[in-house]
């Protein structure tokens, strides 16, 4: 059976004047409109496409790619609003509703906002709210330290980030952790730093130890490269400047340094560090 809201995998059962119909399970056949159907198309070929329902409430299909599927969390753009709610730019001809009574605070036009998108099993029409701690820490973590997962930042509390994680759970990045210009609805691969005894989660947008040194020395070879094979700035930097240049802590600077040193890719003059 097609999944109303996400993307399918479905065999074309029928090419018509309109289009390319699709065998969605139970749900019927469903039309894949002509300005989707790939050249060559034919009966029996398999297409993967989004199913949702049209501005007439029919079941269609499509290969254009929403912001989001159903059960995900994304930060969308209201382009307009009225007395129904609030609706959503989210990638697809008919715009994303967040009724009145899902809104966490009134939404304006112009403005974003982080919304979970789902599916009403009543109507079978997809829509979004706004009131997102219902859907989040349902169930304890499925992740351990060190796994790397999906995040969608959150807003900002007085220790650092909240964030999503893999669209299941809330955890925090905190101040300290932060070397880069992250906003509220991005999305990012961090690492699981803790998961504590209450279940709370703890984040870091690097890995640790020797992960970290790894990810970063790619990215400091490139600068080296792209900066006439010298860098100015060393391990007598200021923590500030580093992060500000390379999005790192300084501690992962030094240590992606004394890693390169050790296999003789760079040297260290008094002007700086150099590429071999």
């Amino acid at each position: 059976m097609a999944d109303i809201g996400r993307f399918n995998t479905l065999n074309v059962i029928a090419l018509t004047a309109n289009g390319a119909y699709l065998d969605g399970g139970e749900q019927g056949e469903i039309l894949l409109p002509n300005r989707y159907v790939p050249e060559n198309c034919q009966p029996d070929d398999k297409i993967e496409a989004f199913i949702y329902a049209d501005s007439l409430d029919r079941l269609v299909a499509t290969t254009d790619k929403p912001l989001a599927q159903v059960g995900e969390f994304v930060s969308l753009k209201v382009v307009q609003a009225n007395k129904l709610g609030a609706f959503l730019d989210w990638g697809l001809p008919k715009d994303l509703l967040v009724p009145k009574a899902l809104q966490h605070s009134p939404m304006e036009v112009g403005k974003r906002y982080l919304v979970r998108v789902f599916l009403d099993q009543r109507t079978e029409r997809i829509a979004a709210t706004s009131k997102l701690d219902k859907y989040l820490d349902i169930w304890p973590a499925d992740c351990k330290e060190g796994d790397q997962v999906d995040l969608v930042i959150g807003g900002k509390t007085d220790l650092g980030y909240k964030a999503i994680v893999n669209h299941l759970n809330w955890g925090l990045i905190y101040d300290n952790e932060i070397h880069q210009k992250i906003f509220v609805g991005q999305q990012l691969k961090g690492y699981i730093k803790k998961v504590r005894e209450d279940g709370r989660i703890d984040l870091s947008l690097a890995r640790s130890g020797k992960g970290k040194v790894i990810d970063f020395t790619d990215k400091f070879i490139s600068y080296l490269a792209n900066n006439d094979g010298v860098s100015h700035i060393n391990d007598k930097s200021s923590p500030q400047e580093i992060s500000r240049v390379f999005g790192v802590s300084k501690k992962a600077f030094k240590a992606t340094v004394g890693h390169l040193l050790k296999q003789g890719k760079i040297t260290i003059e008094a002007d700086g560090i150099h590429l071999k």
